[in-house]
């Protein structure tokens, strides 16, 4: 699927929206830890020529403890074009984000010491 675009527009209520371009015959799937995700729709979008809306309702049988990364794939040749990660319940210390905030403040408690240190021994 040269020259073909998988683009996310945006998730509302629980369902993905995104546009698809560059191709007459979408062959489009989703997978989730290498299974098929059904639900998926690809419509024509009216006046856009090689244009496609594409949807796809987040099942919340797919939905549990961790981080789940769902991959949209060209049927044909196995191609990602796009991808989306939901994480659920994972303690925010887990978090990698976290983690990195809290190496932060840590750098920061060590600056101002180290100035209060400099002021102190001068």
């Amino acid at each position: 699927m040269d020259g073909v675009k998988l683009t996310k527009t945006r998730i509302r209520a629980g369902v993905w929206e995104g546009v698809l371009s560059g191709t007459d015959r979408p062959a489009l799937e989703v997978r989730l830890l290498e299974t098929v995700v059904p639900g998926l729709t690809v419509t024509p979008i009216p006046d856009r020529a090689l244009e496609w809306a594409v949807r796809l309702p987040v099942p919340v049988s797919a939905l549990g403890e961790g981080v789940q990364t769902f991959l949209f794939r060209d049927r044909n040749t196995g191609e990602t074009l796009a991808h989306f990660t939901v994480i659920t319940g994972v303690a925010m210390e887990d978090d990698l984000r976290a983690e990195v905030d809290l190496l932060r403040a840590e750098l920061d408690m060590l600056k101002r010491a180290f100035r209060r240190h400099c002021v102190e021994t001068a």
